[in-house]
């Protein structure tokens, strides 16, 4: 029978079983938590612990070292999965208006999509990208840690009861055409037309660890970071720093900043609400 355990903040026994678990992990796995928010990851795991059915984060710790299928598990339990096509509408208003433009003097667009999840912020990119005339000569790389929600991102595939709310996300967002033109229904699944899969990159990325792959006219990194740390922030947005263009825009989420980061001087705001940002030296 799981323990059911208090979720209050934990005394100094549990932090350092949570630091070595993470030690542990990373060491053997090769993922890298230990910059994550402490409050955020500790009550995943205390979750973890009880569906594994172990009595202590050690426990737990102990499950995932021996066992690659419950590491799988524990990768699933720390993925911040929360992501709908056109998510926050207003946003895709401003990049129509505000990056677009800028992207329309570039011959080839790079861009990167750093913790893409199950993908649809990533198709709703491509659609904007194919209304706008700019996706056939734009390469979208769509990058997270976690492989199968990569896998699931790769299938196009999305779920038919949320067909309703993602279209009136894309007519809030400016879409100009029916929404159901970019999908086909087949078994009580819709599946993306296969022009919006052709541009696009899937591929592992663990920010906490990885270094940076190639240089980016725009870097899509939205709801991510306030999972982070202090420290693992500013390494994020060093690393992005170093992988925009001269000129490139960095978006993040709506809850997050580059205020007080290292970089922040070395940007221009676009817009303040839509936290878009444009790098200028």
């Amino acid at each position: 029978m799981a323990v059911q355990v208090d979720l209050r903040t934990g005394g100094e026994l549990e932090r350092i079983e949570i630091e070595l678990l993470l030690e542990a992990v990373n060491r053997h796995y090769g993922f890298d938590f230990r910059g994550y928010a402490i409050g955020s990851l500790r009550r995943r795991l205390w979750r973890q612990v009880n569906a594994e059915g172990v009595n202590s984060i050690s426990g737990l710790q102990e499950r995932v070292l021996h066992d690659p299928v419950a590491m799988e598990r524990l990768l699933a339990g720390l993925s911040v999965n929360v992501t709908t096509m056109f998510r926050d509408p207003s946003f895709y208003v401003a990049f129509r208006e505000l990056v677009v433009p800028l992207l329309r003097t570039y011959p080839f667009i790079r861009i990167w999509n750093a913790g893409c999840s199950t993908g649809e912020e990533t198709y709703s990119l491509a659609i904007m990208l194919e209304e706008e005339g700019l996706y056939d000569r734009a390469r979208i790389y769509a990058t997270d840690f976690n492989a199968e929600v990569l896998r699931q991102a790769r299938s196009g595939e999305l779920p038919l009861d949320r067909m309703r709310e993602y279209t009136q996300n894309y007519l809030r967002a400016g879409g100009s055409k029916e929404f159901s033109a970019y999908y086909d229904v087949d078994a009580g699944t819709a599946r993306l037309d296969d022009r919006l899969l052709s541009n696009v990159v899937f591929a592992q990325h663990n920010l906490a660890a990885d270094r940076s792959f190639n240089e980016f006219n725009v870097i899509l990194c939205r709801n991510v970071l306030i999972y982070f740390g202090r420290d693992l922030q500013r390494r994020v947005h060093t690393l992005f720093y170093d992988s925009l263009t001269q000129f490139g825009v960095l978006a993040l989420g709506q809850k997050e900043t580059l205020r007080f980061t290292d970089v922040d001087e070395h940007y221009e705001i676009l817009h303040e609400r839509e936290k878009l940002y444009r790098r200028v030296r």
